[in-house]
């Protein structure tokens, strides 16, 4: 998304400027999406590096940062075969010698190195065979480098293969944008207003976009930088704070009037346990929410056996009390049947009719929930994306219930939401994947949030162990005397879509390996991975729910829906090989009895920093919420993109896990102005109203779906 004030400058055609012309600005469109001078400003540099210092060879270590080298290539050689092949280019200096290493553009790279010639070089140093080297180092001839140097600081542009193999790399771009900052108008508009420039000690625009090309020295890029993600987070903000606006004045919601019957005997004579004081607030905020005459859109995070379910269900029975229905959406078949069985045995003598919907329902029986949704004979609904087919229609929704919000489209969310003939149900997305507080500020900033951060008492912390292939007979023996004990286990392979074939037959080989070793009659193992039929996967779960089988060996599949309280221990296979709210979340099943559980991490010996970092937070807390931090920082703005479904999020320089300040200080700025004017109409206000709209143009809105 552009936040650049609309201008008749900024829409020309790329294809104008010196430097580009028709056929690069093709492949500027193709490979960036770059289709004027205003996307091409926008594609800012990844690096800029301090050309004023040169290393010397004998300085390098592995430890070292991107380092800058003068030297002279002696020899030009390829090696391996096929895809294997790289090419060598050996530099030398006056202390030594080191090897640069490209395994692409080996064709156009053997054309253009010259060996003799003296080159500037610039990468990031690696060890192979206790050898450094350079791997796809950056390279000019020393002759021409000073052409593309302004002041000590350069430019480094991110660029594609298929781009620089036709010349398109990032020298050219640093030239290109030489050329259009020269042309840059010298009464740039604004796209803030004033008042926040001053208050807030902004450099201009103008200013900004110069100094992230060609800055003077680092405090001139710092500054410019801080200018330029403050203006995508105060319009990513001021966006979600207007939906939030609109919501909570304009969107008429259901009044949840009275606490009835329902939910009154449910709390005094079936709850299982006492709630958390963490539940009891939340429970209040949601009734507070539900008397407002607003549509309620809130989100209820808890840690992993938190107590969000009790929550979500009385908040449903508040619901019935009150004369309408209510529905739990969940993203599949097992978490769907796990809640109706909950449910169910919660409410069991009391009058409230439930019923379960999901792809497998049998014909006769769908007709039968069907006609009983419509004419009000049910209270509570429970299922899959079964619920938004078209055919299922409500006779009065007062509340959806959505399990785990990131597995459903933001189109899936609105075709429930718009079940409701006339006032707006309400909607409390739950989620048991913990978000950092500066992540939900901003994919989930026009929803209200509320949190559960307290266990219920008795919970035991699940004690996490990180363990190598030779210890695996020690796991074995371990396993063997939990068992012994009475204990249930879960032994748990990845499954991965690139390379399901190969993960597959790990899976069986391992499934094999544990029937072997924990030999029959004493010991039964059940098998569940997503090939099986429905049918067979459903009757392996309930021999492990049972009881009848000690051992679940499985995919990810039980990630979700799975709540055997006598399974206590998880063993989870090529641990570095998942994520860590994955991790997290499969460690979550078990912790659910009165007994001592544990986590048993299996990784290979060779780790990477980042996987020893993940498994190592694992071993050393619980706490959700610290394990989506570090999985933040560790993973940056990698999957986030795909978690915010509305579309409002495209950042190009902010980094939330860093940009903290930033971004308070920017939602500060877009909550301090919509209070002083919440229609944007005042005049100094007006740069703020043109920039949204051309923010609209830009894209559908989904924004205020949930």
């Amino acid at each position: 998304m552009s936040y650049l004030p609309a201008s008749v400058f900024f829409n020309q055609d790329v294809k104008y400027l010196k430097g580009a012309g028709p056929q690069r600005a093709e492949l500027l469109q193709s490979e960036y999406g770059i289709k004027t001078y205003g996307d091409l400003i926008l594609h800012f540099p990844y690096r800029w590096v301090d050309r004023s210092r040169f290393y010397k060879i004998n300085e390098l270590t592995e430890e070292a940062p991107f380092v800058q080298l003068r030297g002279k290539i002696k020899t030009i050689s390829t090696a391996g075969d096929k895809r294997a092949t790289r090419l060598i280019a050996t530099l030398s200096d006056d202390t030594g010698s080191i090897d640069l290493v490209w395994f692409q553009q080996i064709k156009y790279l053997r054309e253009t190195l010259k060996a003799g010639s003296d080159y500037v070089v610039f990468g990031k140093p690696t060890a192979f065979n206790g050898k450094i080297n350079l791997v796809h180092p950056d390279v000019e001839l020393l002759a021409t480098f000073n052409e593309t140097l302004s002041g000590n600081m350069q430019s480094m542009y991110p660029t594609t293969e298929k781009s620089k193999g036709r010349g398109l790399d990032s020298k050219a771009f640093w030239r290109m944008q030489k050329n259009l900052i020269a042309q840059l108008p010298p009464e740039l508009d604004e796209c803030l207003p004033t008042t926040i420039i001053n208050q807030t000690k902004l450099i201009s625009l103008r200013q900004a976009l110069i100094q992230i090309h060609f800055p003077d020295d680092e405090r001139s890029l710092i500054t410019a930088r801080y200018r330029l993600k403050f203006d995508e987070l105060f319009y990513l903000q001021i966006q979600l704070l207007q939906q939030k606006l609109v919501r909570t004045h304009k969107s008429r919601g259901r009044v949840f009037s009275k606490v009835g019957d329902l939910f009154n005997t449910f709390y005094k004579q079936h709850l299982p346990f006492d709630l958390t004081q963490a539940q009891k607030r939340v429970l209040k905020e949601i009734r507070q929410n539900t008397l407002t005459g607003h549509q309620m859109n809130r989100l209820l995070q808890g840690d992993v056996g938190s107590g969000k379910t009790i929550v979500a269900l009385m908040c449903m029975l508040l619901c019935i009390d009150n004369g309408m229905q209510a529905c739990i959406m969940a993203p599949t078949e097992i978490l769907a049947q796990q809640h109706y069985t909950s449910i169910t045995a919660l409410l069991r003598n009391m009058p409230v009719s439930i019923a379960l919907l999901t792809g497998s329902t049998k014909s006769k029986e769908r007709k039968h929930i069907l006609e009983a949704l419509e004419n009000n004979d049910l209270n509570l609904i429970i299922g899959t994306h079964a619920l938004i087919e078209d055919q299922v229609v409500f006779a009065d929704l007062g509340l959806a219930v959505i399990d785990e919000q990131h597995r459903f489209g933001v189109q899936q969310r609105y075709k429930l939401w718009s079940k409701s003939k006339t006032v707006l149900p309400h909607v409390l997305v739950m989620t048991a994947t913990p978000i950092p507080r500066t992540l939900a500020m901003t994919l989930y900033g026009d929803l209200d949030v509320s949190i559960i951060d307290e266990l219920p008492p008795g919970r035991q912390p699940i004690v996490t162990h990180l363990r190598f292939e030779n210890n695996r007979l020690r796991v074995f023996g371990f396993l063997k005397e939990e068992i012994k004990k009475g204990r249930q286990v879960y032994i748990v392979y990845p499954l991965i879509d690139e390379s399901e074939k190969m993960d597959y037959m790990n899976l069986m080989q391992g499934y094999e390996a544990v029937v072997q070793y924990f030999q029959q009659p004493e010991y039964k193992v059940s098998i569940v991975h997503g090939k099986m039929k429905p049918a067979d996967k459903d009757f392996e779960m309930q021999l492990f729910v049972s009881g009848k089988t000690q051992i679940m060996v499985a995919t990810t599949v039980i990630e979700v829906g799975v709540n055997v309280p006598n399974a206590s221990i998880m063993v989870i296979e090529s641990a570095q090989r998942f994520g860590l709210s994955q991790l997290h979340q499969l460690r979550g099943r078990v912790g659910r009895g009165a007994y001592q559980s544990y986590c048993i991490l299996m990784a290979d010996y060779k780790l990477s920093v980042d996987a020893r970092q993940r498994l190592q937070t694992m071993c050393n807390t619980n706490d959700g919420f610290v394990i989506s931090e570090v999985d933040l920082k560790l993973r940056g703005m990698g999957d986030i993109q795909g978690t915010q479904q509305s579309g409002n999020m495209s950042l190009r320089l902010a980094d939330l896990p860093k940009d903290k300040a930033i971004l308070e200080q920017a939602r500060q700025a877009a909550i301090n102005l919509l209070e002083t004017d919440a229609t944007l109409t005042q005049p100094e206000n007006k740069v703020v109203r043109n920039t949204l709209n051309n923010l609209a143009a830009q894209k559908g809105n989904w924004g205020k779906i949930s």
